[in-house]
């Protein structure tokens, strides 16, 4: 079997030169590192992954947890992730909570045992956090994702839930409505989704007008129709509808129209996240825009910088607004697209 020292002398360089190759990448010249790297793969030689953590005491393994990866949020975020650890040397050890809060503590305590050098975590609820209380008394560096912590020593990358949502009001009232819903999954288990709904309210009010409760559905991707209709009755009748999320959106668009109702004509739908597969579809989604890779390579960088003992300033990453064809102006009662439809 061919040994690190064979390498390093294919390569022409010294034995703990090839060994730095393995171990920590990113400080080998890449021109060295490409020789040691090209005679490793000649000599068919695999590192001793075992070995150099009982070492170095290093796993350069990063664990991440995310509630559901199904959701192109949190797939696309990882995808990046994975790209850019690689690229450091590292691998992701990845576990999922299904949104489930409880699960949490015990799914972080299992990649502590694993040694993970560090955390990527998106939480239920960061400010109270049976984990984060607990990773407060441990030495492993973490870093949330799209929690918004007002804790200014925790590490986070986000946007800005509330300025986000409030733009999204905003875009809606400058399109005419006034009777502004918002559908979110369990709020309980989403702090997100309360800082967008604090968002929501800051808009209409600043227009004088009351914001109605959160229409709450029993998932966070799957809208329920009969939870939705009697808001959507009567003159106080919901003419448009604010989304904790793209996927929950698109399918409270697939509701409305199953029963009826036209969108954007009868009701506009704005989701949060800005998912390609909301531009595929017909209507095409507009939704705010979370930049999910940025996300992803931030979460990496500013983990890694922590690990070497730095302290990164982290702001909140820009978003946006991207128009579609699910929001659309207010059709007021005496148009002739409103008698059609309501005959």
């Amino acid at each position: 079997m061919t040994d690190l020292l064979s390498v390093a002398k294919k390569a022409g360089v010294s034995r703990a030169t090839a060994a730095r190759v393995f171990s920590q990448p990113e400080l080998v010249r890449k021109t060295t590192l490409q020789r040691v790297l090209a005679a490793a793969e000649e000599l068919a030689f695999r590192p001793n992954r075992l070995a150099q953590q009982l070492r170095t005491q290093a796993t350069r393994i990063i664990g991440v947890l995310l509630p559901d990866p199904r959701n192109p949020v949190f797939a696309e975020q990882l995808l990046a992730m994975e790209l850019a650890a690689r690229q450091q040397g590292y691998a992701l050890l990845v576990t999922t909570t299904g949104y489930d809060a409880s699960q949490e503590l015990q799914l972080v305590e299992e990649m502590l045992c694993q040694r993970v050098d560090g955390l990527v975590l998106t939480v239920a609820d960061a400010e109270n956090s049976e984990v984060l209380a607990k990773l407060q008394r441990e030495s492993v560096p973490y870093v949330l994702v799209y929690n918004q912590p007002t804790d200014p020593d925790v590490q986070a990358i986000s946007v800005d839930n509330r300025l986000a949502m409030y733009d999204a009001a905003q875009y809606l009232l400058a399109l005419g409505h006034r009777q502004i819903g918002m559908v979110a999954g369990p709020m309980a288990q989403s702090d997100r989704a309360r800082l967008r709904y604090d968002g929501y309210c800051a808009a209409l009010r600043e227009h004088g007008i009351t914001p109605r409760p959160v229409i709450e559905m029993a998932s966070h991707t799957r809208a329920s129709f009969p939870l939705l209709q009697s808001h959507m009755q009567g003159n106080e009748g919901l003419t448009a509808l604010l989304c904790s999320n793209d996927l929950l959106a698109l399918s409270l668009i697939s509701d409305l129209q199953r029963h009826g109702h036209a969108v954007p004509d009868d009701i506009s739908v704005i989701g949060f996240d800005g998912i390609e597969l909301g531009e595929l579809l017909f209507p095409s989604l507009c939704s705010v825009v979370q930049p999910r890779e940025a996300i992803g390579r931030e979460a990496v960088a500013v983990l890694l910088a922590m690990m070497r003992g730095e302290q990164p300033d982290i702001g909140k990453l820009p978003h946006r607004l991207r128009p579609g064809e699910s929001a659309g102006p207010l059709q007021r009662p005496d148009t002739d697209a409103h008698r059609i439809r309501t005959r």
